[in-house]
């Protein structure tokens, strides 16, 4: 496998065994004490336990916090914050899956400032209150090839006191360095192969289907859907083709960089869910995905054509494309129905629907949206009807 560095939108280090080069990383950016940032799981593994193992034998001073859930939250990003401070650390290493990536921008954001962590919602001009100086310098490590956080200059971070995600922003949180290594990604489980793999792909598809003029972004988008086409059937029925892990973990960035022109109600649908049910991001994606492309069909008929004939499928339309998603999901053993995954007693339907419509992604949606909408295309999630 080739190895090769790449500058778009940051410098990413791409190839197997990459993560040998992370002490080198650190040293690009003078960093000498630096704060390994994953999940618990991750914490306790071989891999981090083996990177720890790799910056200590080449004299770094690294220091681990492991306390991050799946779907992170404020009080993550604050103990972080006093981890890093106590330690006397001087960079972050984002390591892991998104929740990781997240938390560990996030801190690496906060350790300088004197507002809250909410302060700098995605909202306005929210970001230019932040101190620029005290950010320190970021290298993310992905083991999973979904949220693209590695190369996204926001956080999505649980606001607990309100049960809501929120997006935080700066276009420091962009990290220095990136480091694509499919060797990381290899052990991943099938289930989890698969719900990150479907979050790459929303991210690719909502991206393209978003409206404005974003030419850049949108033939990204549109190279991340055909390698995801191609590789993410094999990643998850051969986990160890390293190939196949790398352009899934090529894909996942590209999503990230190219929904910078904006998302839509998937991600709308799917945080709300996230927040108050803990369901894993990609799944949702996954499962609100073919009812949000009917719901917007009017107005992304012919995005969607495009999208088919790209994807060279048999069937080159809007119908094609729909058949191409629940067949992949079908064969990753997605449900097609909200209701395989949560109780109907347990989702505040109206709550929801409020929290979705009020989104930031909301607003990237190629169709208008009411709370109307959200309520139906919830209960079709329920029910299982297509539009």
């Amino acid at each position: 496998m080739l190895k090769s560095n790449w500058n778009y939108p940051t410098s990413i280090w791409v190839g197997e065994n990459r993560i040998r080069d992370l002490s080198l990383a650190c040293k690009d950016l003078n960093i000498k004490k630096p704060l390994l940032v994953t999940d618990k799981g991750l914490g306790q593994s071989a891999i981090v336990k083996n990177t720890l193992s790799h910056l200590k034998r080449n004299n770094l001073l690294v220091e681990l916090f492991d306390d991050v859930i799946s779907n992170p939250t404020g009080r993550n990003v604050s103990d972080g914050v006093k981890h890093y401070k106590q330690k006397n650390c001087d960079g972050v290493i984002a390591f892991g899956g998104g929740s990781g990536l997240d938390v560990g921008k996030a801190i690496a954001f906060m350790i300088g400032q004197t507002l809250s962590l909410w302060d700098f919602e995605d909202l306005g001009d929210n970001w230019t209150k932040a101190d620029t100086n005290k950010i320190a310098s970021i290298i993310a490590v992905p083991t999973t090839a979904g949220t693209g956080s590695e190369t996204g200059r926001a956080s999505v971070i649980l606001d607990e006191k309100l049960g809501v995600k929120k997006i935080i922003f700066h276009p420091k949180f962009l990290p220095s360095i990136v480091i694509l290594d499919p060797v990381l990604t290899k052990d991943l489980p099938k289930k989890m192969t698969a719900a990150t793999g479907m979050d790459a792909l929303a991210h690719n598809l909502e991206a393209f289907c978003a409206p404005g003029y974003h030419p850049m972004a949108d033939g990204i988008a549109l190279e991340g859907m055909k390698l995801i086409s191609k590789w993410l059937p094999e990643a998850y029925k051969n986990g160890s083709n390293l190939e196949a892990r790398m352009n899934m973990l090529t894909a996942a960035s590209m999503g990230s960089t190219a929904f910078q022109k904006g998302l839509g109600a998937i991600h709308s649908l799917s945080h709300p869910v996230n927040a108050l049910n803990n369901i894993h991001h990609g799944l949702s994606n996954a499962i609100f995905m073919p009812y949000v492309i009917t719901f917007n069909r009017e107005v992304i008929d012919n995005k969607i054509t495009k999208i088919s004939e790209y994807l060279e499928l048999k069937d080159k339309t809007f119908d094609g494309f729909l058949k191409w998603i629940l067949d992949l999901r079908e064969e990753f053993e997605i449900p097609h129905k909200l209701s395989s995954v949560i109780n109907e007693k347990e989702l505040q339907i109206d709550r929801l629907s409020k929290m979705a419509f009020e989104d930031p992604s909301t607003n990237g949606n190629p169709k208008r949206l009411k709370i109307e909408d959200m309520k139906t295309m919830y209960k079709h999630s329920m029910s299982g009807k297509l539009f």
